[in-house]
């Protein structure tokens, strides 16, 4: 489109709560630490794999380690996400971005949701479900207090945006 009405596809405005990045150790740091543990365990009771368990874990806990030092920091530099009157926008992925944008006029339903982890974190994730066959869109990392107020504003943006959501 070319015009008044061309809409240019720019980078989301918004990061995602500093607090993001500790979460996010703290996950991986639970997700290396049972199967390191579990195969630890296992080396420490099998005689005749011992070698092998024992080896397994250190290099999956070296691994997991590796990944929480540095994984959660270059997340943090390139999730973003942004909310304006005519559409929702999330930038996700490291390696492999992916842009989704939701228009007000999809939008189905609007959910937060707070794991145990993410209230010991005081974050939240604002779960916005639309007609698309790709599934919801999710914006992880927010503060709860933005994302509730994130889900109040977008619950009243749909329901004044005219359209069927499907």
């Amino acid at each position: 489109m070319t015009g008044e009405n061309a809409v240019r596809l720019r980078p989301p405005r918004n990061a995602l709560d500093r607090r993001a990045v500790g979460w996010w150790r703290v996950q991986l740091l639970v997700a290396t630490a049972v199967p390191a543990g579990v195969l630890g365990v296992l080396g420490a009771f099998i005689g005749p794999a011992r070698t092998w368990l024992l080896g397994a874990a250190a290099a999956v806990a070296l691994l997991g380690l590796a990944a929480t030092a540095f994984l959660p920091a270059w997340w943090f530099r390139v999730h973003r996400w942004e909310v304006t009157d005519d559409a929702v926008y999330v930038r996700t992925g490291a390696l492999r971005q992916e842009w989704r944008i939701a228009p007000m006029s999809r939008i189905q339903t609007v959910d937060t949701v707070r794991g145990p982890l993410e209230r010991a974190f005081r974050l939240a994730t604002v779960t916005v479900t639309t007609a698309s066959s790709r599934g919801a869109i999710r914006i992880e990392g927010l503060d709860h207090e933005l994302a509730a107020g994130l889900a109040e504003r977008l619950t009243a943006i749909t329901r004044a945006t005219p359209g069927d959501a499907t």
